[in-house]
Order: structure tokens, then C-alpha cells, then sequence
């Protein structure tokens, strides 16, 4: 009888674990590699790397994903000379289970990885390692620059500052570690559009942001906490309709810089300028608390609140943008973390795990008519395929004619949002496009006219 109880409880515990997002979210492929642009050349390139996470194992306590670190999506150029590609990090990462708050001193984000997107891509904070030397009145870190000495009063934001370096899905390399300081959702998807680079350079980055359904669960900071997209519910308990979950900082009525927001009396920065204009320096910003609206965040960029993935409540970070879909401070977590910072990369696995297997997990539909659109239509030689939200899994799209007879085929790859059809040869008539996920198809008709 107690064999069988233990047994009973190691299977029970077994289940629960393969429901736990941190081990079932992680998008894994093992055959689809990514590409990249170079400059000039509208063109990707394969780059022979495996996109999204290639191994998930799990503990009783821990997750560990291993990654190559390249997005499903395109990726580059990078137009502000950064001459750095992104590359195989070959990484293992390793995350708490059950993450727990921080009571006591909360641990500020640093530069590097601050958590893992769940393609495997790299999560920093504002920072681009760009600060103010008061003793030099000038800028110190970062390619160009000398070394910064002691800990600076004024980092340098970037977002702001490296926009022009940012590909089409707003990513970029720090060294060979392709990487995301903001929400991944490409430029030319927002509602103002802040970047040309998508017109040469098409991408789609790991998720479009669909104003009427929660968004997508995007990664996982390191304490452990979930990083959700940019709308949830309007009210924590999970009532209240979707809303633009939105950041609780703003920028700070100030001309000169001589204390932070808290008012510590700190070594002066330059004045706000055309050349340093307000928001240039992460200490430009100011956390207020907005009583009575729940869709604001604290200030660590997140709330406890009820999710699709947690119906019991977790706390959560937000990828924050504002009306426009622009990205707005503090972007992803920070500029503390809300739990204990116990997620690493590391080199091995020193305990025993289990491989979760995603192909023998329950899959929901994802496939859902109000995500999909498809434009133009009518059409006369492109036709464009766009999924909103994020896609968990590998897509197959097929183009048929009215008598059921097979014209093109392409995919979608998860983490992809967007693909194509190539319809210049095609001749005028309707046309079906169906959509198939393995399990579930959705279909729409179009119309091509020369």
C-alpha cells in the first residue's frame, strides 16, 4: 500500500510539473534554422543556427532550457555600425519552478541578460551600458568611450538612444547575444511607426499585439516571474474586459540633473537639452502610483493578477507600450526585481531531470478567425499572412484553387507571426488559403486580380 501511495504522488507530482508554464511555454525546434540580413541585401540569409530552444528538462524545482539563443524571425541589420551578428550562445538556462517575492532588499536588473524570452532569445533591461562621468562631464562605457569608473549617477536609456541600431523586430546584438530590450513586436506593427527599417528589411518578431485578447505569456524574468505582453485584463482578479496594461513611470518635470526621483542629491548630469534631451537617461523617469487603476504597474513593471496560464493569480511583468504601441520605460522588468533573483545561465545539469516532450501535451487552438489576417485582399501579387498573438506551433499553409487543386504551399514557423504568398504567377480568380497546426485548420477565402 505504500508503494502504491508513493507511486500515486511521484505521478501526481509528475503531472503538475508538465503543467507548469515554465516548462511547457518554451517554444523547441529542432530542425528550422534562422536567417539574417546584411546591409544592402533585402534578402535574408540562413545563418545554419537552430531558432527557439532545443531542450526543455525539468526537476522538482527547476526548469532548464537549452538554446541557441536565434529567433524564428529574421534577424539584422543593425544601421548604426554595431558590426557584431548575432550567434550561437549555445546556453543553458536554469529557472525556478515556484519563483518567490524578495521581502527584503529588491536586487536592481543589470546589464545582460535579465531573463529569456520563450524563443531563447536573451531579455536586457534599459540600459545599453552607456553612462555620465561627472567627473569628466562626459559619456563613459560603450564602444567610443572610456571606461566608467565607481557606479554612475545617469545611465543612458537605450531604447532611445540605439533606435536607429534596432532591427525590424527591435532586437539587436551585444556581442554575438541577439537580444531584446523592449516589447519584441516589430516596428512597422505599431501604430506609429517609429523605424523605416521593416521596408528593406521585413521581419515580425515573436508576437503581434492583438488589442482584443489577452496577450501572450513572452518569457520569463530572472526570478522566475512570468513577462506577459502588452494587454491583460483590465482588473487583476481577471475581470474588467482587455486592456493596455500600462507602466507607472513617467518623465520627470526637471531642466537640470542634480538629484534623482527619490530626491538623493546625486553628482549633476548634463541639462536637459536638444542634445541630451529628457528621457536620454534612465533617471529621467519617475515611478507614480495610480490608485484605483488596476492596469497600471508598480514599480518593478509588474502586478500579482490572474492570467490565462495562472487562473489562481501570479505576479507578472508586462512588456509596457503606450497608446501608440511604442515602447514605454521601463519596457520589461525592472528597474528592480519584484522576486529573488535565482534564475542563471549555466553550464551543466547536476541533478536529475525529466525531458518534457511538447509533442505529447495537450494543445490548445490557437487558431482562432479573429487572429488572422490577410492582406491585401483583393490582391494581384503579394499576399500577406499574418497570426495575432503568438504562434506556438509550426503552421502549414496551403493556397487552393476553387476546384480543391494545390497552388503553393509555404509555412509559418512558431515565434513567427507573419508569411507569404508569392501570387505574381498566379492566375485571377478566388482562392482558398487554409491553415493547419497539426490538429486544428482554419480557412479564408481571397481573391486575386490581375
Amino acid at each position: 500500500m505504500k508503494k502504491i501511495l508513493l507511486c500515486l504522488l511521484f505521478i501526481s507530482s509528475i503531472a503538475k510539473s508538465q503543467t507548469n508554464p515554465a516548462i511547457t511555454k518554451w517554444l523547441q525546434n529542432t530542425t528550422v534554422t534562422g536567417t539574417y540580413y546584411v546591409s544592402g541585401n533585402s534578402t535574408p540569409i540562413s545563418n545554419g543556427i537552430l531558432v527557439n530552444c532545443q531542450q526543455v528538462r525539468y526537476s522538482a524545482t527547476w526548469s532548464y532550457v537549452n538554446t541557441a539563443g536565434i529567433p524564428a524571425y529574421s534577424v539584422g541589420p543593425y544601421l548604426d555600425g554595431n558590426p557584431n551578428q548575432a550567434g550561437n550562445q549555445n546556453a543553458i538556462f536554469k529557472f525556478p519552478l515556484v519563483p518567490t517575492q524578495n521581502t527584503g532588499t529588491k536586487t536592481p536588473t543589470a546589464g545582460g541578460n535579465i531573463g529569456v524570452f520563450i524563443n531563447g532569445v536573451a531579455m536586457y533591461d534599459f540600459r545599453d551600458g552607456v553612462a555620465w562621468n561627472t567627473t569628466t562631464n562626459a559619456l563613459c562605457g560603450g564602444p567610443g568611450n572610456p571606461t566608467c569608473t565607481g557606479t554612475p549617477a545617469w545611465y543612458r536609456d537605450a531604447v532611445l538612444y540605439e533606435r536607429p541600431g534596432f532591427d525590424c523586430s527591435k532586437g539587436h546584438p551585444g556581442g554575438t547575444n541577439y537580444h531584446h530590450h523592449q516589447n519584441p513586436s516589430a516596428f512597422d506593427l505599431d501604430l506609429n511607426v517609429l523605424s523605416n527599417i521593416c521596408n528593406l528589411y521585413d521581419a515580425d518578431g515573436l508576437y503581434a499585439i492583438n488589442t482584443s485578447q489577452h496577450s501572450p505569456l513572452i518569457g520569463f524574468a530572472y526570478d522566475g516571474f512570468p513577462v506577459y505582453g502588452a494587454y491583460g485584463y483590465a482588473n487583476a482578479n481577471g475581470t474588467g474586459g482587455i486592456a493596455r496594461i500600462k507602466s507607472g513611470y513617467q518623465l520627470r518635470n526637471i531642466t537640470v540633473r542634480t538629484h534623482h526621483a527619490n530626491g538623493t542629491d546625486v553628482s549633476d548630469g548634463p541639462p536637459v537639452n536638444a542634445t541630451y534631451p529628457l528621457g536620454y537617461f534612465r533617471e529621467d523617469y519617475e515611478w507614480v502610483a495610480h490608485a484605483g487603476d488596476e492596469s497600471y504597474l508598480d514599480e518593478h513593471n509588474g502586478r500579482f493578477c490572474v492570467t490565462p496560464e495562472y487562473p489562481a493569480g501570479i505576479y507578472c511583468y508586462f512588456a509596457t507600450v503606450n497608446a501608440n504601441h511604442n515602447s514605454s520605460y521601463p519596457y520589461l522588468v525592472g528597474p528592480t526585481y519584484y522576486g529573488n533573483k535565482t534564475a542563471a545561465k549555466v553550464t551543466t545539469v547536476s541533478e536529475t531531470t525529466t525531458t518534457y516532450n511538447p509533442s505529447l501535451a495537450t494543445t490548445e487552438n490557437n487558431l482562432k478567425e479573429e487572429s488572422l489576417i490577410i492582406f491585401p485582399n483583393p490582391s494581384s501579387d503579394l499576399i500577406a499572412i499574418q497570426m495575432g498573438g503568438l504562434v506556438g506551433r509550426n503552421l502549414k499553409i496551403d493556397l487552393f484553387d476553387v476546384t480543391g487543386r494545390l497552388v503553393k504551399s509555404t509555412s509559418m514557423n512558431a515565434g513567427q507571426t507573419i508569411t507569404y504568398f508569392d501570387v505574381q504567377d498566379v492566375y485571377s480568380g478566388t482562392y482558398i488559403i487554409k491553415i493547419f497546426d497539426g490538429n486544428n485548420s482554419l480557412s479564408r477565402t481571397v481573391v486575386i486580380q490581375k
